[in-house]
């Protein structure tokens, strides 16, 4: 089986060490020993997609990987002409992504590298979408500032109303999906809110959901990219479209029993 890595840069250039030495040794221990839903892992592409950085991290990416020779692995590098937001630059790599199942990353580490073997150990024949979780009652944070708690927090338990209240998380970026989630769902997010309504519109559609409950790490390096009036916008405006689907979904489920009844 193939798996494909992707992660999304943006002025990252001062975790590029940190991904050397934290992300290279998990790709050798999934290819000795990891298998997903009895299928074992014999190849893995990574996607490195610099959206537009102003830094060094194009250069540095591709000083560190591209001529890296990995036994099973190939590094492959996209970048955006300029900043279009974490949305554009997902859609970038899925554009890329070959592989049947697809991880989704923070280059920063936020969450660790070294649990990507054990998200993929949640994805059964019943799964479609491994999500990080950490408001899971067995997940964690750890040093996150309290603002972005509360934007996180506060928008998963909205989503929990909303979708599903067996899942607790929904913003984090931290996945496993298999491809066909991929190629069946469109999202029109090009920032933050991207992750969330490629889940959410998922689970709508019937691909299953599993968390995987874990620590959220603060970032050792560098600063956090989310706007954050913007983002509470975006999750403001999809949480009204979802209200509008579930009440538009009733309201025919009771025209269709009505017909029947008939």
């Amino acid at each position: 089986m193939r798996l494909s890595i992707i992660l999304p840069c943006f002025n990252e250039v001062d975790n590029v060490a940190k991904l050397q030495e934290e992300f290279l040794p998990v790709l050798s221990k999934l290819l000795e020993t990891h298998t997903v839903d009895t299928l074992v892992i014999d190849s893995i592409e990574v996607i490195f997609v610099d959206d537009g950085s102003s830094d060094d991290s194009w250069l540095a990416l591709n000083g560190a990987f591209g001529k890296l020779s990995v036994p099973g692995v190939s590094f492959n590098f996209a970048r955006h002409p300029h900043n279009l937001g974490l949305g554009a630059a997902l859609r970038t790599g899925f554009a890329l992504a070959t592989g049947e199942i697809i991880v989704t990353t923070d280059c920063d580490g936020t969450y660790a590298f070294a649990t990507i073997p054990d998200i993929l150990a949640l994805m059964d024949e019943r799964t479609d979408i491994v999500t990080a979780s950490p408001y899971h009652p067995s997940g964690g944070v750890d040093g996150v500032p309290a603002y972005r708690l509360i934007l996180s927090q506060g928008s998963s338990f909205i989503y929990r109303v909303l979708v599903d209240r067996h899942i607790h998380t929904y913003t984090a970026l931290f996945r496993a999906y298999r491809s066909e989630v991929i190629k069946n769902i469109t999202f029109s997010s090009n920032n933050y809110l991207a992750g969330t309504e490629l889940m959410v519109k998922g689970m709508l559609s019937g691909f299953s959901v599993a968390e995987y409950p874990t620590i959220l790490h603060q970032r050792r390096f560098g600063a956090s990219k989310a706007k954050t009036i913007n983002t509470i916008k975006e999750h403001l405006v999809f949480q009204s479209w979802i209200l509008l689907y579930r009440l538009h979904l009733t309201q025919f489920n009771r025209d269709a029993l009505s017909i029947s009844g008939d």
